[in-house]
């Protein structure tokens, strides 16, 4: 007697919508910071810091919501396809815009390339989970 095929469920490969409203709340906001620190480097108006550094305490705000979220459902058990490293790429990203912020506390152009760096890392991070949030879970693979 054959055993049926394992369907995938995506109800149980898609994150919860407050944690995806979080997620994606993360991207324009690090996109924000590091489209200012770009303009920062060209210009050195002060100015163009302050707003990538309001910018980034809003990802690290909505990217702790997200996390929290996030290893919540893992604990439960309703786990995205491969939850783990998922979480941990979140995890990742959130100690990165940690890090940023305190590059951002520096002093004027000190902080030039690192804030720099550290917002396109971020950004590309969060980019990647987004679109594993949204459309890594069509890939076909039986959850983790």
């Amino acid at each position: 007697m054959e055993t049926p095929a394992r369907t995938l469920q995506p109800s149980r490969l898609m994150p919860q919508p407050l944690h995806l409203i979080a997620l994606v709340a993360t991207l324009p906001l690090f996109l924000g910071a590091l489209m200012a620190d770009i303009a920062y480097g060209r210009s050195e108006q002060i100015q163009w810091t302050n707003f990538a550094s309001w910018l980034l305490v809003g990802a690290q705000v909505m990217a702790t919501i997200a996390l929290l979220l996030a290893a919540i459902d893992h604990l439960r058990g309703r786990r995205m396809a491969r939850g783990g490293l998922y979480l941990l790429l979140l995890a990742v990203a959130w100690v990165l815009g940690l890090v940023n912020n305190f590059v951002h506390a520096m002093d004027a152009f000190q902080k030039m390339p690192q804030a720099t760096i550290c917002s396109l890392l971020c950004t590309l991070i969060v980019l990647g989970l987004v679109w594993w949030a949204f459309w890594g879970h069509r890939m076909g693979r039986a959850p983790a």
